[in-house]
């Protein structure tokens, strides 16, 4: 598989994910600068996956994401995704993703307004994306999150949309899955209905505010279950 890896000024986390495709995985695994007009990279070939990793793109100025959306590159990733090109976002990916309307809502400042950064519980809530489908519905994964504006939002109707279509992907829960929107314990950045990551109607793009990437060997999670891992190996089944 070719995995392109998107990158804008003050990303930091495509390292992460070229280790985990390249390395881990043993992908083709490969970097687009924002300002290419091309997925391909120095390749001849288009990708077969597109990951925006976290990080502060462009600082962070104006909004997350708000000014990465207007890179050239993000025509490529917008007309990559309407083909059926799968496409996943991770922390400031989403927001970048969500300001570029390739997913519903935004992300606002945490509950607490101070930046979050620990291991949480994640409740998987479908398996019908690429990037779940060697997870189950109710399955319990830890992973980190390391964000000031992880605060999922969107409107009455949007949300009853998201629900309704099965696109909420993954929500902070407890260790024993319990999903309380109004923990702090549970959902620290005050995400609505505790959504932790969405998909878009067809499923094949994904954002989650959570970090798999640094999930996804056993000395990254001091032995315990490393099933974050299998975000990534879900992708890699042939369509």
């Amino acid at each position: 598989m070719r995995v392109a890896v998107v990158l804008f000024p003050g990303s930091n986390c495509d390292h992460d994910i070229i280790h985990v495709y390249a390395n881990v995985l043993k992908q083709d695994c490969y970097t687009v600068w924002h300002k290419q007009t091309s997925l391909k990279g120095s390749g001849s070939a288009d990708p077969d996956l597109v990951v925006i990793p976290g990080g502060f793109s462009f600082g962070d100025y104006l909004r997350t994401g708000a000014l990465a959306k207007v890179s050239p590159l993000m025509k490529e990733v917008a007309r990559f995704a309407e083909k059926g090109g799968l496409v996943l976002g991770i922390c400031n990916g989403f927001q970048v993703l969500c300001e570029a309307g390739l997913l519903a809502g935004a992300l606002l400042q945490n509950r607490s307004m101070t930046f979050i950064s620990k291991f949480l519980h994640l409740r998987v809530e479908t398996s019908r994306t690429p990037f779940t489908r060697q997870l189950e519905p109710g399955q319990l994964i830890m992973c980190p999150v390391a964000h000031f504006e992880g605060n999922f939002f969107a409107d009455k109707d949007t949300l009853k949309r998201l629900e309704g279509e099965e696109r909420v992907v993954f929500r902070y829960a407890s260790e024993v899955g319990e999903v309380d929107p109004d923990s702090s314990a549970f959902n620290p950045n005050g995400s609505a209905n505790s959504i932790a990551g969405i998909c878009s109607p067809n499923g094949r793009v994904v954002g989650m505010m959570p970090h798999p990437e640094r999930a996804s060997e056993p000395i990254l999670t001091a032995g315990s279950s490393i099933a974050a891992k299998k975000i990534f190996e879900s992708s890699l089944i042939v369509q």
